[in-house]
């Protein structure tokens, strides 16, 4: 019995995801893959069956979890998991509120804030004008490249360390043009495929930013990335209303594996935790590809 209730229950948040949450029709060409479910005048997020909605809290909440304990990562693990049952433009769509929640929640954390926010908000700024025009290429774009793209900016992640031999050395001398240049360049990868801390890091290293002044200005530059993002759905009609109430147990997953791994951060070796997401990342990047590969057979 209680088993019946609860893949009811299921079933009918996934059908309300389905029908808060929506995308133009113009997003595709040709017939309608069966994945989708058609709503008038517009292509809805693919209907989660019970299953894929127990498969997708648990990659939201593991998100969470690799959040809290290394103080980002939030997106970078939980889009490409998702993108591999549905596609990036969903992925992104199903990560919108849990995103926001994290961020805010991983700025907050640490305190003095003006070694971050006080110092590089106009990072954060460009950012968000980066994430509007991702969003606009977003919504008239087919999803399948995007899958690559993403697999792309992994590898790009996880080679991040060999970037410390070149010289970026013009980011100190030119503050404000270097931020404006990797805001930008971020939020576009953020509006786009739902990960910027790859650019980000880069920033970060060139400044030798410390720690925890890093987190709070990635979750600070991704949280305005998130906010533009939901602005440009809202205006084309993409977001309903109603979907804030409908992802609620998403956000709630999310939060639970986030502050876990708050408690984790400061008693478990985040050096395990690296090893096990960058071995994470790379499945998911081989399979990203695999699966952009056979799309175009």
């Amino acid at each position: 019995m209680l088993r019946a209730r609860i893949i009811e229950a299921a079933a009918s948040l996934s059908t309300l995801l389905q029908g808060c949450v929506s995308f133009p029709q113009t997003l595709t060409s040709g017939p309608v893959k069966p994945v989708y479910a058609a709503c008038s005048r517009t292509l809805a997020v693919p209907l989660l069956d019970p299953t894929s909605l127990y498969l997708a809290l648990a990659i939201l909440a593991f998100a969470g979890l690799v959040h809290g304990t290394l103080g980002l990562g939030f997106p970078l693990v939980s889009t490409p998991l998702l993108a591999l049952f549905t596609d990036v433009q969903s992925a992104i769509l199903i990560t919108l509120f849990p995103t926001v929640m994290v961020n805010l929640a991983s700025i907050a954390r640490g305190g003095h804030w003006g070694e971050s926010i006080g110092r590089y908000w106009p990072l954060a700024v460009f950012a968000g004008l980066g994430g509007i025009l991702g969003t606009q290429v977003l919504l008239v774009s087919a999803p399948e490249p995007f899958k690559l793209l993403l697999a792309a900016l992994i590898v790009l992640y996880l080679n991040t360390h060999r970037l410390q031999g070149l010289s970026f050395a013009w980011i100190g001398r030119h503050p404000l043009p270097a931020m404006a240049l990797f805001g930008l360049v971020a939020g576009f990868m953020a509006g786009t495929v739902n990960v910027m801390v790859p650019i980000l890091v880069i920033f970060a290293l060139e400044l030798a930013l410390p720690r925890n002044a890093s987190i709070q200005l990635f979750n600070l530059c991704f949280l305005a990335g998130k906010t533009a993002q939901i602005g440009s759905f809202a205006v084309a009609g993409v977001l309903q209303p109603e979907s804030v109430g409908a992802v609620l147990p998403l956000v709630a997953a999310a939060a639970a594996g986030l502050g876990l791994g708050m408690l984790l951060r400061e008693r478990v070796s985040t050096e395990t935790y690296r090893r096990l997401l960058r071995y994470l990342l790379v499945v998911t990047a081989v399979l990203l590809t695999g699966q952009f590969l056979l799309a175009q057979v």
